[in-house]
């Protein structure tokens, strides 16, 4: 029908081409971003899962700074525990050699000299080791009760490390086998007087060093594992979110130019439209 007050083709041609125009935009911005969902109008479903994906893939990468933060911590305190298992060694050496017949006073006060010494460094390894500015073994993180770490992105996602027990134990012990690891600068007599017997309690004191590393060795391991499978979650976490969130530029550029064409035609046809009102006053000459 041929009307001046409407143009039917006119009006069509205008909502295709405010179509064309935003389905164009949508692909150009895509193309801008990277991001096939730059708001939730674009993908709602999708948004809310990408979100969540990131929120776990953040949470992931904070874990693995937790283990190896523990890991070195871990390893901090293995370093003063080889030291003592070194100092105790030299320790049993000299409580050995004091117990045999062919030592004289002499010899033995010597050797207690040293033994004296040994003792005052262990008192300061065990109660003076720290570990970002904290204590770390006796009376400190390790020894005052158990070290939980945060390994994941989930509050449950926790593991707990207790060697306070093994602490105590070592720390007694060690009090047992030379006075002057309470006292420095006491003069002690475990070589002068008793030196057969400190050979036994040296040998009780390295066994409590061996438990507390064995404890301290395993934890670290599991963190280096944690760790690992960390990484492993974190990689198709984030692949995943990218899968969502990500735009495919060899398809968005085949939209963008299928629009633009289209937005082409569409200006073209809107201009033809206009000339249905002149058809009308042909009829009319």
């Amino acid at each position: 029908m041929l009307s001046l007050n409407t143009n039917a083709a006119a009006l069509s041609t205008q909502t295709a081409l405010a179509n064309s125009q935003k389905a164009l935009t949508a692909s150009m911005t895509r193309l801008g971003t990277g991001y096939r969902v730059n708001s939730a109008m674009d993908d709602a479903a999708g948004l809310q899962i990408a979100t969540r994906l990131n929120s776990q893939t953040r949470g992931m990468a904070v874990a693995q700074k937790n283990t190896q933060n523990g890991i070195s911590m871990m390893q901090t305190a293995e370093g003063a525990f080889s030291e003592v298992t070194d100092m105790l060694q030299r320790m049993k050496d000299l409580a050995t050699e004091a117990a045999n017949g062919t030592s004289s006073s002499d010899d033995k006060t010597a050797m207690q000299s040293e033994y004296d010494a040994l003792g005052q460094e262990l008192y300061n390894i065990m109660n003076n080791t720290t570990f970002g500015g904290s204590k770390l073994l006796a009376g400190g993180t390790l020894g005052s009760g158990a070290v939980t770490f945060q390994i994941g992105a989930s509050a449950s996602e926790t593991m707990s490390v207790d060697a306070s027990t093994s602490m105590t134990t070592l720390g007694t012990d060690l009090l047992a086998a030379t006075a002057n690891y309470a006292a420095a600068g006491s003069t002690g007599t475990e070589l002068t007087a008793t030196a057969n017997a400190t050979i036994t309690k040296l040998e009780t004191a390295l066994k409590d060093v061996g438990t507390v590393r064995s404890a301290l060795g395993a934890a670290s391991n599991r963190l280096d594992h944690v760790y690992n499978n960390l990484g492993n979650m974190s990689t198709n976490t984030a692949a995943a979110k990218g899968r969502i969130m990500d735009v495919d530029y060899a398809t968005e550029t085949s939209n963008m130019t299928a629009k633009q064409m289209l937005l082409q035609a569409g200006t073209s046809m809107l201009k033809q439209s206009s000339s249905m009102s002149q058809m009308v006053l042909s009829l009319m000459q």
